[in-house]
């Protein structure tokens, strides 16, 4: 059937308001169903053991030493440390066995006792536990007043004084009195983790984590909606292929289509300075691997790395703590491939338009400039804030927020936003022909809008402060991260590659519209509301299971389709009789659309299910999720936009693809080895303890130095290696292009011209 492209365009735009309506009224009720935080929690005597204030400063405590990048709360955050709901609810328990062994049976050893007497205590544990009520006051029974004292001295023990065996650096907070604030904090997570919402039969988490000794254990609810979920995707599968098969969507066709050779482009100003994007992308991609391949050695080597340390009389750990070098990691992370996608924006319109306005190289070199200044200012306020150089509230305006994805202060952040306006505004003006001459639907609307809804997703990040309860921090965190990553950027991926099948002559304008707005509307339909799934366990209404299973179920089916059009077009070129001078980029697109499919699609969907979720959140499998669909979806996209722009740029006398294609195959082999030999198998490994133990088990030390564990630790070594060798040899060749670019590039500012130059000037009716 022909559906007219206005008519998609209203669709999706409805669409994307339903989404907005239903995130927002859920978080108008997320806000009213979040868990009380009590004035105070008394013990059996009436004396006061901790407050809602004491919670509070915990929280500060968690978030400006940087602990969600060493450890994890309500399982989010690193892995490399404890999951601290989890570990203060398993410490929690073992106090309180211990107290109950003491006063029952007259020892301090609860694993001497038989097992019935055992049976006793565990009676007594789990009565305590699964009695509390919430209020504006709770009383602590003896048990848990003593094992409330005994978890601030384990956590001033171990984030205080240090401990070299779970790589924790002495000093990583400040003093014992914030060691306790932060035990308090997490000890407050434990007990909504235990304690029951009023008028209803589990807890605040939905019994997560599993701790069968606490009474937690995976509710029926889990189950049920991980059976409807395979029911909706199989459902939701037929109704999206029908749908994609009706709409006529062109394919793209090279016979009797003129391809421009890279010679015949002119390379504006603007497009010259673009291209040092690429080189500023490629030296923070270099900075990411390299701190990717220390942070998988810390496994290995909690202290120290190959014992350089030793070597050079200086503690590495202290140096470079894990929580700093994972923080680094990730923000570079989101960084390299942001600058790319920037890049790439600010590269392409003039091959739509066949024209530029003036002064738009000095206006890019500025953005470029801004873009430098927010990055070193933000690395160096991690560290910074993370070794309490920034008093009062400085530490999360200018240091280190500590919050997973948005660590870097509230400064840096608004930076951020102000470049990718600025963007905007650079790309309109490259844009404003088409934008002038289009409808609102139009391909140039459509990447306005893509970069326009990562700018709106990313102003959720500045709706709490360090005081604000974790669990309505964590719902908006999760709109800045996982909203990007399943509608904005997936948005911003089917524009894109759109916009370079245009520039390319391989598909009209018309139909690049159409097929973008129709996989706009796949995404959008499942991915917005699909954030949902992280809502699960981490306090959040239980009204979030039901919502998120299903649309997390569903983000798969848009993926499928991607994959499809990826290896439908580079089939097209494939199969050309001409020579294809673009093939390499294209490698790099299917490469994108392979791994967005194992990675977010395969992966993601395996995770996802409720009662897998359940026990697997937080763990390895995770790892290997957001490993594949990160670097493997938006990180290959991006680098196959530098690889069209240096095609493009670079003279063909000195143009050799060569370093590119070793780098292409040196990552797609390297995160292969890494995900199939070491994250997944240590992930089931963690998914078969946490089944069979407990959750808090699955994330010990004690799993982490297995002896097989640490052998497929050990694995990482090949794929990390060759993903670093392919970074290092992809940033030399792209140094190498653009100084070769650099020796020919245009030097005046080349007057207005008639967009009819450009591939994109048809007539829009």
């Amino acid at each position: 059937m022909r559906v007219k492209r206005r008519t998609l365009a209203k669709i999706l735009a409805v669409v994307f308001v339903l989404n907005l309506a239903v995130m927002g009224v859920g978080a108008w009720y997320s806000y009213q169903q979040a868990p009380p935080i009590p004035k105070e929690v008394q013990g059996p005597d009436g004396r006061t053991i901790v407050t809602a204030e004491q919670v509070r400063d915990g929280k500060t405590t968690f978030q400006s030493n940087g602990m969600m990048n060493h450890g994890s709360i309500l399982g989010n955050g690193a892995y490399y440390g404890e999951d601290y709901t989890a570990d203060a609810l398993d410490l929690k328990v073992e106090f309180m066995r211990r107290y109950y062994a003491r006063e029952q049976h007259g020892t301090d050893d609860y694993g001497s006792l038989s097992a019935s007497e055992q049976a006793t205590v565990d009676v007594a544990v789990k009565s305590d536990l699964t009695d509390g009520s919430p209020g504006e006051r709770i009383e602590y029974s003896a048990a848990e007043a003593y094992a409330h004292k005994q978890v601030q001295q384990v956590y001033v023990e171990r984030y205080h004084e240090g401990s070299h065996e779970r790589g924790v650096p002495e000093g990583m907070i400040a003093s014992e009195e914030e060691a306790e604030r932060f035990a308090d904090f997490a000890l407050w997570t434990a007990w909504i983790s235990h304690t029951d919402r009023p008028n209803a039969d589990h807890s605040y988490t939905n019994e997560w984590p599993y701790q069968p000794a606490a009474g937690n254990d995976a509710t029926g609810a889990a189950m049920t909606w991980s059976v409807v979920a395979m029911v909706l995707l199989v459902a939701g599968a037929g109704i999206g292929v029908w749908l994609y098969k009706s709409i006529e969507l062109p394919e793209p066709e090279t016979e009797g289509v003129t391809v421009p050779r890279p010679d015949e482009v002119d390379l504006f100003p603007g497009q010259a300075a673009a291209l040092r994007f690429a080189v500023v992308g490629a030296g923070l991609f270099l900075a990411q691997v390299l701190l990717g391949g220390l942070l998988a050695h810390y496994y290995i080597e909690r202290a120290d790395f190959f014992g350089l340390g030793e070597m050079l009389g200086v503690s590495v750990l202290q140096l470079l703590p894990f929580s700093i070098a994972k923080t680094w990691h990730i923000d570079l992370g989101v960084l390299w491939i942001a600058t790319l996608w920037l890049g790439a924006g600010l590269f392409l319109p003039p091959l739509l338009t066949g024209r530029e306005p003036r002064k738009q190289g000095a206006w890019i070199n500025r953005l470029l400039g801004v873009l430098v200044v927010v990055v070193v200012g933000a690395m160096a306020g991690i560290w910074l804030g993370s070794k309490g150089y920034f008093d009062g509230a400085l530490w999360w305006i200018l240091g280190n927020e500590g919050l997973e994805y948005l660590e870097v202060g509230r400064l840096w952040q608004v930076g951020i936003l102000v470049g990718f306006l600025a963007w905007a505004v650079l790309v309109a003006r490259g844009l404003k022909p088409l934008l002038d001459r289009e409808p609102r639907w139009g391909l140039a609307h459509m990447i306005l809008y893509a970069g326009g809804s990562i700018a709106l997703l990313f102003c959720a990040g500045f709706l709490y402060t360090p005081q604000t309860n974790i669990v309505v921090t964590e719902f908006w965190r999760w709109w800045v991260v996982h909203m990007w990553v399943e509608g904005a950027f997936e948005f911003f991926i089917v524009a894109l590659v759109g916009v370079t099948l245009v520039s390319m002559n391989l598909l009209s304008k018309r139909s690049a519209e159409k097929a973008v707005m129709v996989q706009a509307l796949l995404v959008m339909g499942t991915g917005v509301i699909g954030v949902s799934h992280h809502y699960w366990w981490v306090g959040q209404p239980d009204v979030w299971v039901p919502i998120g299973s299903a649309f997390s179920t569903l983000e798969l089916i848009p993926l499928v389709f991607i994959l499809y059009e990826a290896i439908g077009q580079y089939r097209a070129m494939a199969t050309s009789g001409e020579s294809f001078p673009y093939t390499l980029p294209f490698m790099f697109i299917v490469a994108s659309g392979v791994w967005n499919f194992v990675g977010a699609g395969v992966l993601g969907f395996f995770i996802n299910l409720p009662f897998i979720n359940y026990f697997e959140h937080g763990t390895y499998l995770t790892v290997a999720h957001a490993h594949a669909a990160m670097f493997g979806a938006f990180g290959f996209l991006a680098l196959g936009m530098v690889t069209y722009m240096l095609r493009i740029a670079v003279p063909e006398a000195k143009w050799s693809e060569t370093n590119l294609r070793r780098a292409f195959w040196a990552w797609n082999v390297g995160l292969a080895l890494m995900v199939g030999l070491s994250l997944l198998p240590v992930g089931f490994l963690q998914l078969e303890v946490a089944f069979t133990r407990s959750y808090d088990a699955a994330r010990s030390l004690a799993f982490y130095e297995g002896e097989l564990v640490q052998l497929l630790f050990w694995l990482r070594m090949p794929g990390d290696t060759l993903v670093i060798l392919g970074t290092a040899v992809f940033g030399y060749d792209v140094v190498k292009k653009v100084l070769a670019r650099g020796e020919t590039t245009p030097t005046d500012e080349p007057a207005d011209s008639p967009v009819a130059a450009g591939p994109a000037a048809e007539t829009d009716d």
